[in-house]
């Protein structure tokens, strides 16, 4: 997996360092100014398993980490520039302790994330990062277990949907399909934008993410990051998807050692 970091301004890439392991997308978080990054990974290999970091995009390279060792919990979540909720059980004194050589931001605050810190997987953490930022859930959904053999571990009868208003009323909804699907990726999503009547105004199926970037619908299919501007909304149902503008397709993506940048390696 790399790290990109994405200037909305003008939509311009810096491609950042590779990290050999996983990266746990849904239990990480931007500071507010973008300069810092808390991520949750893991390689299952000594000498932490895994753990929780704070590096500054787009590298991985840590400033702060704290060993973690499983895969329950992990990650955070930045309540402002200088508070980090930290998604490990305060329990386990242990979990709290950064590792030897690592540091905090001078001024930096770090407390227990959400009622029940270090318990779940992508959730709750997940729900409540999207909360945070402006999503509700609209129909919890139907789950059912296939098992951890079956093409996706999870179903869902009834997708689970949680929906974002945009600032022009348009609504942005994410629907659930599947968890933990094999040879593909993760979630298994779709996304739709309707308008305040409930009219489909666009459909984007197996798509990894979309979200609101002002008035533009921005989102990412297929290893390529798309923008469709408000101004072309009203162009989709004739031009279809040639009203989007690729921004950038990173599909030909391939490992590169990166080392990290001077700047890299301090706050």
């Amino acid at each position: 997996m790399q790290l990109i970091r994405w200037d909305l301004s003008n939509d311009t890439f810096e491609h950042g360092q590779w990290f050999k392991g996983r990266i746990y997308e849904r239990r990480c978080d931007l500071s507010p100014s973008g300069r810092l990054l808390v991520y949750f990974a893991a390689t299952n290999r000594a000498p932490y398993g895994s753990w929780t970091a704070i590096s500054k995009p787009p590298f991985f390279t840590a400033l702060a980490l704290w060993p973690k060792g499983d895969a329950w919990g992990g990650g955070g979540i930045f309540e402002d520039e200088e508070t980090l909720l930290l998604n490990h059980s305060p329990e386990w004194e242990a979990s709290f302790k950064l590792a030897d050589g690592f540091r905090l931001k001078p001024g930096m605050h770090v407390k227990p994330c959400g009622n029940r810190p270090g318990r779940g997987e992508d959730e709750p953490i997940n729900g409540l990062l999207r909360e945070r930022d402006g999503w509700r859930v609209v129909e919890i959904g139907e789950e059912q277990y296939c098992g951890l053999n079956a093409p996706a571990i999870f179903r869902f009868s009834q997708p689970h949907v949680e929906e974002k208003v945009g600032s022009n009323g348009r609504r942005l909804q994410m629907i659930l399909h599947a968890i933990g699907r094999r040879q593909k990726a993760w979630y298994g999503l779709d996304y739709r934008v309707i308008d305040r009547d409930g009219t489909l105004l666009i459909d984007l199926p197996e798509s990894d993410w979309a979200d609101w970037d002002g008035g533009d619908l921005v989102f990412a299919r297929g290893g390529c990051i798309y923008r469709l501007s408000k101004s072309q909304f009203r162009y989709y149902a004739d031009k279809r998807e040639d009203a989007f503008q690729r921004l950038y397709d990173f599909s030909d993506a391939r490992f590169t050692a990166v080392a990290p940048t001077r700047a890299a390696l301090q706050y």
